[in-house]
């Protein structure tokens, strides 16, 4: 993994590199395409944080975190965590993934968050694995047919 990598804005200069990326055909069903990521920022406003994962100035993927969401009921507490993470067929297995979820974590913290939720398509090719290696750990909820998993911040974790 270089050490030129960041997290960018999503700008008109960028955009089309941003609705380029795209993951290996085995996962398409496992994650939405950044156009429909897109469309929802714009769609939930300051809900939604999308942002290029670059190397070197290079986009390598998109995250796109949510902060203050409340997902299940009304009376359920607001949460913040990742959205979207897709990293670029050509560009897996480089750190980016990793790095993208760091990098969220940090900005929930920034915020006065303490923990990080993802929702994930469960499964054998599922990003299970991924995010259990970050320290999350599923909460025995469901978010429509997806796993909700956590990560205190308060510790060590991503």
């Amino acid at each position: 993994m270089s050490s030129t990598l960041s997290l960018a804005a999503i700008t008109p200069d960028t955009i089309d590199a941003a609705l380029a990326l795209r993951v290996r055909p085995d996962q398409e069903g496992l994650v939405a395409p950044v156009v429909k990521s897109l469309a929802e920022a714009y769609a939930y406003g300051e809900t939604a944080w999308p942002r290029l994962i670059l190397d070197d100035g290079r986009p390598v993927g998109f995250v796109m975190a949510f902060f203050d969401v409340r997902f299940q009921q009304p009376d359920d507490r607001p949460r913040s965590g990742l959205w979207r993470l897709l990293v670029d067929a050509d560009a897996q297995r480089g750190g980016y993934g990793r790095f993208a979820v760091e990098q969220v974590c940090a900005e929930i913290r920034r915020r006065g968050g303490t923990r990080a939720t993802v929702t994930y398509v469960p499964g054998p090719d599922g990003p299970a694995e991924f995010y259990a290696r970050l320290g999350f750990r599923p909460t025995g909820e469901l978010s429509g047919d997806q796993t909700v998993a956590e990560l205190d911040l308060t510790g060590q974790g991503a």
